[in-house]
């Protein structure tokens, strides 16, 4: 997709002088056992204001996360995103103002693309006339199909614990409230690791006794989110995808190992290399808190491998994005 602008004569234009803003939170994939079905939302936010103009140019405000890197032009993520959603809705823009503040960090296993792709079909949804605008069930399954898959993009659109899954071409998502005992601490190194790079350190096959425990560990995931969180250590025990990816982020998995000897239920967040680790109330989040930021403070781990953490004692989002339309 090249140029500023995307026209035809057999669509609409939306309304010009219109601002869609959403917030959008982030978000955690996989949670150990889950991979590609299970995702939470988190207390991150992205923030996206999207300003119809009745010129054609494109002009960006950008912040935060990434900056220095990101397009300002048609092919960023957001623009390109809405230029196809709106597209779906029978439209075509003219010019656009973007204004973004990144607060995720990119290429961390925290939900930063999804986070983008939600909140542009979202915008989108809101800049079109009412009566073209669709559900969140057709947000879902356009943004799922632009990410790839539901997993972040689920707990992104609606917030808490999103249990997702395809169908054919179609994507569904449940929302599951958690119990108000599980706290999210996240460990964010200072380096990045391609999603891409992580899936395809993947086998096409696994042994039929890992799939076996690994749904068992899944459902029991699901009581220990909801029901008993002090099962959160034995339900986020994964047999599918960490294992394989670890030599991809050796630091993030030896942190992993650590927590979870230590009886805190720790994982890699989504791809990675984020850790994140669900405590079970205030007084374990303090003390995976403190264990973290001793760990990343070692002298010998920081000189072999230059790493920085950044620790995050965060909530669980539960109402996942918000649009606000300002004419």
């Amino acid at each position: 997709m090249t140029g500023s602008t995307m026209t035809s004569p057999l669509l609409k234009t939306p309304l010009a002088g219109v601002t869609a803003t959403v917030r959008v939170p982030g978000t955690s994939a996989n949670l150990g056992p889950g991979f590609d079905s299970l995702g939470l939302a988190v207390s991150l936010y992205d923030t996206l204001s999207i300003t119809t103009l009745d010129t054609p140019e494109l002009e960006f405000e950008l912040s935060g996360e990434g900056v220095d890197q990101l397009p300002r032009d048609a092919s960023h993520l957001v623009v390109k995103t809405l230029d196809l959603a709106l597209e779906r809705l029978g439209y075509s823009r003219a010019g656009l103002r973007v204004a973004a503040a990144n607060v995720l960090p990119h290429g961390r296993g925290l939900g930063s693309s999804a986070s983008a792709i939600v909140a542009a079909v979202l915008a989108a949804n809101a800049l079109v006339e009412d009566a073209d605008q669709q559900d969140s069930a057709w947000v879902l399954q356009l943004a799922s199909e632009l990410e790839g898959h539901p997993d972040n993009v689920a707990p992104a659109l609606f917030g808490a614990v999103a249990v997702s899954w395809q169908e054919g071409d179609g994507y569904s998502s449940a929302k599951v409230t958690p119990s108000d005992l599980v706290v999210p601490v996240v460990a964010i190194p200072n380096v990045e690791l391609k999603t891409e790079r992580a899936r395809g350190m993947l086998p096409a096959t696994v042994p039929h006794a890992d799939a076996a425990a690994n749904s068992g560990r899944a459902a029991l995931l699901m009581h220990a989110l909801t029901a008993d969180p002090s099962l959160l250590l034995a339900g986020t025990r994964d047999y599918l995808h960490q294992d394989y990816r670890a030599a991809a982020m050796p630091e993030s998995a030896a942190l992993v190992a650590e927590l979870r000897a230590a009886g805190h239920a720790a994982f890699i967040s989504g791809a990675g290399p984020t850790v994140m680790v669900l405590a079970n109330g205030g007084a374990e989040a303090d003390v995976i808190v403190q264990s973290i930021t001793e760990w990343g403070a070692n002298a010998k781990k920081v000189a072999e491998h230059g790493l920085s953490w950044r620790v995050l004692r965060l909530q669980l989002d539960l109402e996942g994005a918000k649009v606000e339309v300002h004419p």
